[in-house]
Order: C-alpha cells, then structure tokens, then sequence
C-alpha cells in the first residue's frame, strides 16, 4: 500500500512540473542582414532592400542597423538606419533604406549591370535587437553574397 502511494505522489508531482512550463525553449540566436534588392536611382544614389533574418525562437525587434557595405571588393561606405522593425520567431521581414555610395561603388555597380554579371558584395558590422521581453543586445554581422541584375528592371540588383 505504501508503494503505490509513493508511486502515486511522483506522478502527482510530475504532472504538477509539467504544467509549470509552456513547452516552448526560448533561444535568442544571432540575427542576420542581407541585400535583397539594390536599386540604382538616376542621381546615383541607391535604394537596399535589407532582409533582417530572426533566427531565435522569440520575436526580436531590430531597432538599427550599421554596417560597412563593399561591393566587388570596393568600399561603397556605411549603411546606417533605424528600421524598428518586429519579426517573429524563425522568420524574416525586408526594410528599405536610402544609401549614397561612393563614386567607386558606382562605377563597379554601373559596370556590372551593364555587363549582366553578378556582383558579389559583403555587409560587416553591428545590429542592435531588442529581444521579446529582454533587454536590447548588440549582434555582430559579417554577409558574403552576390547580387545579379533583374532581367526587364534596368538599375536594379537581386
């Protein structure tokens, strides 16, 4: 009779544990930017279109942005923005931002939409994330990819 009121109060205490807790692990994951759209404007000034990449389990707010942007191994100069952007868990929203790059990063962006080839570009720097219910923390970003120009959409990079 004792032992099955032992076994009785484990399995009480084990169900009275396992209401405590949702289930749900709260992991707060490196964050990550890329170019997904460049566009070229007539007075040479560009338009990125950054993806902001959530990869933790929670909702984070990227509140800014600041990276250092070369293309084809040219400095281009440093995107900076405030995009105060909440993207859910394990997801991904785009945020557009005006950039003036240098005149070196012009020409190599010129030079390869008019030859149609793809232009490998890299961002490094810093975004500051604000996880749900936590306080804002600083991620390191380092981006290695390319862009290739839209066939039909003159200016513009994906």
């Amino acid at each position: 009779m004792r032992r099955r009121w032992s076994y009785v109060a484990i399995l009480l205490v084990m169900a009275l544990l396992s209401a405590c807790g949702d289930g749900r692990v709260r992991r707060v994951s490196e964050p990550a930017a890329s170019i997904q759209q460049l566009t070229v404007h007539v007075d040479g000034r560009w338009t990125l279109d950054v993806r902001l990449q959530n990869y933790s389990s929670i909702p984070m707010r990227f509140d800014s942005l600041n990276v250092a942007m070369t293309v084809a191994d040219q400095n281009a100069g440093t995107l900076q923005g405030a995009p105060r952007l909440s993207v859910g868990p394990e997801s991904a929203d785009v945020v557009s931002l005006p950039f003036t790059p240098t005149s070196e990063a012009r020409i190599v962006v010129a030079d390869a939409l008019a030859g149609r080839r793809t232009l490998a570009y890299t961002l490094k720097g810093q975004i500051d994330a604000l996880p749900e219910e936590g306080k804002i923390r600083n991620f390191d970003v380092d981006t290695r990819n390319t862009l290739s120009p839209v066939p039909g959409l003159d200016g513009v990079l994906r």
